[in-house]
């Protein structure tokens, strides 16, 4: 039987930092995302309103360029397209599952990733109001989990979770294995095994030996 390895992306497969934050790094928006950021972290702003707010920062000014030049220049982990690889050698399968805009998450597709999904946001350049509906919350990934499951003739207890932060609890308590990356206090307790670093091949690893 195969594995179903699901990858949360800010913080995660980015070391550090979050698609917003990048977005905004290459607009000259810094200190307006890092506020942004403060209040969503803290609680006080649901995934929804981060996002109409990210998009009032951007609107007209971001660019499909633009997408390309923060995702080029963000702080990817080490080995993420070879661990996708030998994930695919072994007949297993790999998903991205982000709260981020999927015009961004989407890229990671090119790199490996069988399925990639984000939050569905406006169109670029941003001239539209964000739909609700198209913004994922932490539940969705479990939801999103399921429907992949159906998709490869998988279960939950096929799947594998990596993640590093509250948005990734639920997921990380509806699977048997979770790899907790550079992760904060959240997840900490929950995941099967904790990797502190920069390389996802040492992470792929503890999943691989058990240990």
């Amino acid at each position: 039987m195969g594995k179903l390895h699901l990858f949360d992306m800010d913080g995660t497969l980015l070391q550090g930092s979050a698609a917003a934050v990048e977005i905004s790094r290459q607009l000259g928006l810094d200190r307006e995302i890092a506020e942004l950021e403060r209040g969503f972290v803290a609680g006080e702003m649901t995934p929804l309103q981060f996002a109409q707010r990210a998009c009032d920062l951007w609107a007209d000014e971001l660019t499909e360029l633009t997408v390309a030049a923060a995702f080029d220049g963000s702080p990817w982990l080490t080995g993420i397209r070879e661990v996708w690889a030998d994930i695919r050698t072994r007949g297993e399968r790999c998903a991205v599952i982000s709260l981020s805009p999927g015009f961004f998450v989407e890229r990671l597709l090119a790199w490996g990733a069988d399925t990639a999904h984000g939050s569905r946001w406006p169109a670029l350049p941003i001239r539209a109001a964000v739909e609700p509906a198209g913004i994922l919350s932490p539940a969705a990934k479990v939801r999103i989990a399921d429907e992949l499951c159906v998709q490869y003739g998988l279960t939950r207890a096929d799947c594998v979770a990596y993640g590093d932060s509250m948005s990734d609890t639920e997921l990380f308590a509806a699977v048997p294995q979770s790899v907790a990356v550079n992760a904060d206090h959240h997840v900490s307790g929950l995941a099967s095994y904790a990797y502190a670093g920069s390389d996802l091949r040492e992470a792929y690893e503890l999943v691989r030996t058990g240990r």
